[in-house]
């Protein structure tokens, strides 16, 4: 199963943020979207970061309230991971366990294509599973 199969059935818009917009709106995108994490973008949709509930706690943390004036960019991880929609669900699932996160951008020729999460992988993998069982239920009825 590849990531395309994913994005095909869920969709490929993802919620982006500039850079120079502060924590505080960022914090009000994830609420409003009920969503874990948002994508920083250049204009021509390259993936420039990503910014997660994680960065934001982890902001929080060091500089208070205060902290939700400052830039997405100065909190944003840079160092973004992404796979491409040919990438098999074994292979996100890998990345996401060795990078301890739980999203990943989609791209194509370098620019975002989607978004997958561990919500996702989860969700699909459950009813293969499930699938799985019906058809050997079925199997061992016939």
């Amino acid at each position: 199963m590849s990531v395309a199969r994913i994005l095909n059935a869920k969709g490929r818009a993802v919620i982006t943020i500039s850079e120079d917009d502060t924590l505080r709106v960022a914090t009000r995108l994830l609420a409003q979207h009920r969503i874990g994490a948002v994508v920083i973008v250049e204009a021509d949709g390259s993936v420039r970061g990503i910014l997660s509930e994680r960065d934001i706690v982890r902001a929080l943390a060091e500089g208070g309230g205060g902290a939700l004036d400052a830039a997405v960019s100065a909190h944003m991880t840079r160092r973004v991971v992404t796979c491409t929609a040919d990438a098999s669900l074994n292979q996100v699932m890998e990345i996401m366990t060795a990078g301890k996160f739980r999203h990943v951008p989609v791209t194509v020729d370098g620019r975002l294509d989607g978004m997958i999460s561990i919500g996702d992988v989860v969700k699909y993998r459950l009813a293969q599973l499930e699938h799985e069982s019906a058809s050997l239920r079925q199997y061992i009825a016939s």
